[in-house]
């Protein structure tokens, strides 16, 4: 996995005490008091924020970069600059679900089982020919399986979230999106070779002709000159296109010029 990518250091004045403080005049004490209560209640805040620097020209490890980071504004507490001081906010509120990977791991495990049978089995050879070549057989449909997962399944996936509760949204949006409640969401991203622009998908997962919304972006927009990368720019971002989601502003379908359907992008 990709080290963390921003660290902020906090350090904060620490309150004066008055216990043993020398015996001053009435009105002294009283503008060191003052002193103290705007201390307690203005503490400053010194914040070094490092920001990751990426090789643009690597497309994979450009659009792993840009993955983690929606996948992380869906999922984890975010550190925000409000006001300039950094607080923690975590607005939609989501749980991936695992289901998935749970079957993919299950089959690699069985597959990983046959290869070893294969190679420490106690049968001299040529008589262990068969057990060889039944385990070779086993190894190679298991992998096969988890090829056509990966490929007609997971497709362009990233993120597959369970469902959101009451706690994790509002009533006008449970009545404009009712399947927030009954649906988890479905994370698409897309990158193509050789271009610079970056696709995000937001759909439901396991719905038959499923809404969505969908952006587009130049990654321009998040890495600079240098390749150092604005996370807090594209998790702005991509909330925003899930609050268009969630308030059911969906995106339509559009056509090609040869008739089939493809996903307009804004």
């Amino acid at each position: 996995s990709i080290d963390k990518k921003k660290r902020i250091k906090m350090a904060r004045k620490k309150k004066s005490g008055t216990e043993n403080a020398p015996k001053t005049t009435p009105e002294a004490a009283t503008v060191e008091n003052d002193d103290v209560e705007e201390e307690e209640e203005d503490e400053e805040v010194e914040e070094e924020i490092v920001y990751l620097q990426v090789d643009t020209g690597d497309v994979i490890k450009l659009k792993q970069i840009l993955d983690e980071t929606v996948a992380g504004t869906f999922l984890e507490d975010q550190h925000a600059l409000i006001d300039g001081n950094t607080r923690v906010t975590k607005r939609i509120n989501l749980q991936e679900d695992h289901s998935l990977n749970n079957i993919k791991l299950s089959v690699m495990i069985i597959a990983c089982i046959f290869a070893a049978t294969a190679q420490f089995a106690p049968l001299p050879f040529p008589e262990s020919r068969y057990v060889l070549g039944a385990c070779c057989v086993a190894y190679f449909i298991m992998s096969g399986i988890l090829q056509l997962i990966l490929t007609f399944v997971d497709k362009d996936a990233i993120l597959i979230t369970k469902p959101m509760t009451k706690d994790g949204t509002t009533e006008a949006c449970i009545k404009k999106n009712p399947a927030l409640l009954t649906h988890g969401l479905r994370i698409r991203t897309d990158i193509p070779r050789y271009s610079e622009f970056y696709t995000v998908t937001v759909e439901f997962q396991n719905m038959e002709s499923t809404p969505f919304v969908s952006k587009t972006w130049s990654v321009g927009k998040f890495f600079d000159a240098e390749g150092m990368f604005d996370e807090f720019g594209l998790m702005e971002e991509v909330e925003n296109l899930f609050e268009r989601f969630e308030a059911a502003k969906f995106d339509s379908p559009s056509k090609d010029k040869k008739g089939n359907e493809k996903l307009k992008t804004n």
